[in-house]
């Protein structure tokens, strides 16, 4: 049987003195200053009129790479194109008795499927041929280059990107 005179998680008691000087140092230790330590540096000293030359950045700012922007293109063009066609023939069509929008879907969608299989087969030719790329840099003089990657991804409906810079 538990002592009811006593709580169940019995633990020591401070003394009122204990208590303030306690207190007195939480609160000094929540005032006390937090020493600076610089977070970033940047190097004000003027550049060499001639000499060895830093290197310069060089940013790309490309969103789409070019093969995907031709591959888009290319497909809206044959889509754009072969509903223009499928529209021509469905007028010239529309005289003939015996002419069904049905009829003229069926001539026209063999067409569109050779044009789609076309533009896949070159689109996935264009991307093997870019796929090796090389990319020579010539520099005359001491130079320090790094790679950075920056990961952003975005998946599902609403996405939230963190630009996270791993070095």
């Amino acid at each position: 049987m538990p002592d009811h005179d006593q709580p169940a998680a019995w633990q020591p008691r401070m003394t009122d003195a204990e208590a303030t000087a306690e207190a007195r140092r939480i609160i000094a230790d929540a005032y006390r200053p937090v020493p600076q330590i610089p977070t970033a540096f940047r190097d004000t000293t003027p550049l060499p009129t001639y000499g060895t030359t830093p290197p310069v950045p060089q940013p790309d700012r490309r969103i789409v790479p070019a093969w995907a922007a031709g591959t888009a293109v290319a497909g809206i063009g044959t889509g754009a194109a072969f509903v223009g066609v499928g529209c021509g023939i469905w007028l010239a069509c529309q005289g003939f008795a015996a002419v069904t929008l049905t009829s003229v879907l069926f001539i026209t969608l063999p067409i569109a499927a050779v044009a789609a299989v076309a533009a896949a087969i070159g689109s996935a030719l264009r991307s093997l041929k870019t796929t090796h790329t090389e990319t020579h840099h010539h520099y005359a003089g001491p130079v320090r280059q790094e790679t950075n990657t920056i990961s952003a991804p975005a998946y599902g409906l609403i996405s939230r990107n963190r630009n996270e810079l791993h070095r």
